[in-house]
């Protein structure tokens, strides 16, 4: 089991609400494009939905990342999200098995967003087939 850190920046954002009733939450869906650096170096798609409130808001994603995890290069294809509210946030994410290509053929594991004032980051934590 292998722990990496990497910076990542969000190079394109584009929201598209499809419900926003008078009261409640809005949905919406996002095209994100992240570029990352660091031990992971790279870039992804994401697709996002996003549930947000005055109380608070959640996401979950489909990413493919396409580019070098700790020195392997390949593609790979996560699930992530996370939800925030009241000062309190959680978030998870996995590996989709059997998505990884190249030298992350085999990879699994997890991997866990973060947003705050260093800057936002990945943390993955991967096993590799035969490591």
């Amino acid at each position: 089991m292998t722990e990496i850190v990497a910076s990542f920046e969000i190079k394109r954002w584009d929201a598209e609400v499809y419900q926003e009733p008078a009261e409640g939450q809005t949905l919406s869906q996002v095209l994100v494009e992240k570029e990352f650096s660091g031990a992971v170096t790279g870039t992804s798609v994401a697709r996002l939905l996003a549930a947000r409130s005055e109380g608070g808001q959640g996401y979950v994603a489909s990413e493919r990342f396409e580019g070098s995890v700790d020195g392997r290069s390949g593609a790979l294809v996560y699930q992530h999200g996370g939800i925030v509210g009241g000062g309190v946030g959680t978030s998870f994410g996995n590996v989709v098995p059997g998505c990884g290509t190249g030298e992350l053929e085999g990879a699994t594991g997890s991997v866990e967003f973060r947003h705050d004032e260093n800057g936002a980051a990945v943390t993955f934590v991967l096993t590799f087939v035969g490591a």
